[in-house]
């Protein structure tokens, strides 16, 4: 009767593999709303499991049926978070690793570069809006093309400069109001709407840039910059994560590692 207690080694490795692929799971939508309807749903599983080894054969089918045709609903239910899944299984084994150049060339995604110059523009226009408590938001695009953000903004297709840079962000200017996207050496657009995060755990001091920025990271490789205009602090956004730069060396070292 206990026969389905035994476990050889390819079993240990099945658990560790599906634990390892919970884990991740719970790692994207820890703090969400989806949170309570994953455990809901991890429970049922484990519970319908714990069924199919005890013989129930009615009970086992009556669940079966149900998680069949609850998995077409669980792909529009997280939709967002299966994109970021393999969002960042992308961009964690594949974009970051020198090794696997060729196969970024061979997918047609070039990781893009920053020169000193641009790197320079970019951090002394950061350092002056923050000074004068200029709000900012600047995109800054990596392996991902976002078209889907370029085109909800105003096309400027202009070298960096940081002048140009602080004019767009001047809150008498038509363009303030909105993402700057920067690819490259170019800044491509401004005025840009991104998506705002869904994450109900990010803390109330962060204003709509924040959570502008940390949706667009969960969404894409994009790293974000983010100057406050209630406090005049510099934060650098990536992967969902936000971080708030003591200095501008330190907002120069993100760039530069960004780019890596």
């Amino acid at each position: 009767m206990l026969d389905f207690i035994k476990i050889g080694f390819i079993d240990i490795l099945d658990i560790f593999l599906v634990g390892l692929l919970i884990y991740q799971a719970y790692k994207l939508i820890k703090g969400t709303a989806a949170m309570n309807i994953f455990t809901g749903i991890l429970v049922f599983y484990v519970i319908w499991i714990v069924v199919k080894a005890l013989h129930m054969d009615l009970l086992s089918a009556i669940m079966g049926q149900i998680i069949g045709v609850g998995g077409i609903a669980l792909v529009i239910l997280f939709q967002q978070e299966i994109r970021r899944f393999l969002l960042r299984i992308g961009t964690r084994y594949i974009d970051s690793r020198q090794q696997m150049r060729l196969i970024r060339a061979f997918m047609g995604k070039q990781k893009r570069e920053i020169s000193l110059e641009t790197l320079d523009e970019i951090t002394l226009a950061c350092k002056r809006m923050a000074e004068t408590k200029t709000g900012a938001l600047i995109v800054l695009a990596q392996t991902s093309a976002l078209e889907f953000v370029s085109e909800t903004g105003d096309r400027i297709d202009s070298m960096v400069n940081r002048r140009l840079i602080e004019t767009i962000f001047f809150k008498n200017t038509p363009l303030h109001d909105g993402a700057m996207l920067i690819s490259g050496e170019k800044i491509l657009a401004a005025r840009c709407t991104l998506p705002i995060t869904e994450n109900p755990g990010i803390p109330a001091h962060y204003g709509m840039r924040h959570r502008a920025a940390i949706g667009l990271t969960e969404q894409s490789d994009a790293k974000v910059i983010v100057v406050s205009e209630q406090r005049g602090e510099i934060s650098f956004v990536s992967n969902g994560e936000i971080k708030t730069m003591s200095s501008i060396n330190e907002l120069r070292l993100a760039i530069e590692n960004a780019y890596k």
